[in-house]
């Protein structure tokens, strides 16, 4: 063993900047290490609720699975956002860094046209199915963008919404529009009780 050896050594992932998980290059060089930045359009979440989006940052780490042509890829994925509260609807800041690990499996051939492949399994939720053996880096750190934005994004847990009758942001100002319909209410069954006091007395 020369100077220097060491024994064991494990070789390193190369880092590429090439913006696509190749998997012919990894069936030839072995794990890869891919690291970008995108720059992607709030339209293109198609979320009218993502008023404006920040660059997103993936990094991910991709080799060969255990089953014949599978390839597995670990990573995590950060980016910012500009969010309209689903309740108030003001805008929010939003920040986000989230891990993803994702299975990719040629695309079975299926026996009819248009047949769809279910996947069953709880642990295949995270299984996607290729055509082409290469993945854009740009197209899985969108879909992780999409996976990482709230369903009802809010503002606040404790966000009071809109009020119904004049618009004012209830969390921000008091309103008395729900007062207002109390008051009717109670003056409504006043009326109710005088009318029964009159019917008793007669």
């Amino acid at each position: 063993m020369g100077p220097g050896a060491r024994a064991g050594r494990v070789p390193r992932r190369k880092t590429t900047m090439i913006e696509v998980i190749d998997f012919n290059l990894i069936d030839e060089a072995g794990p890869q290490s891919y690291r970008a930045e995108f720059a992607i359009e709030p339209k293109e979440l198609d979320r009218d609720e993502v008023l404006a989006l920040g660059p997103v940052s993936i990094q991910a780490n991709a080799q060969a699975g255990d089953l014949p042509r599978e390839y597995v890829a670990d990573g995590s994925v950060s980016f910012t956002a500009d969010l309209e509260c689903s309740r108030c609807a003001e805008p929010f800041p939003f920040a986000n860094a989230s891990t993803f690990h994702v299975v990719f499996r040629p695309r079975p051939e299926a026996s009819r046209e248009n047949e769809e492949v279910e996947i069953t399994a709880e642990e295949e939720l995270d299984v996607e199915f290729y055509s082409e053996r290469s993945i854009p880096l740009r197209d899985l750190a969108l879909e992780q963008v999409q996976l990482s934005l709230p369903m009802k994004p809010l503002c606040d847990d404790n966000c009071l919404g809109l009020c119904p009758t004049c618009g004012a942001n209830r969390t921000r100002e008091k309103c008395a529009c729900e007062e207002s319909i109390v008051d009717e209410r109670w003056g409504a069954l006043k009326g109710f009780r005088e009318e029964l006091s009159k019917k008793k007395d007669v």
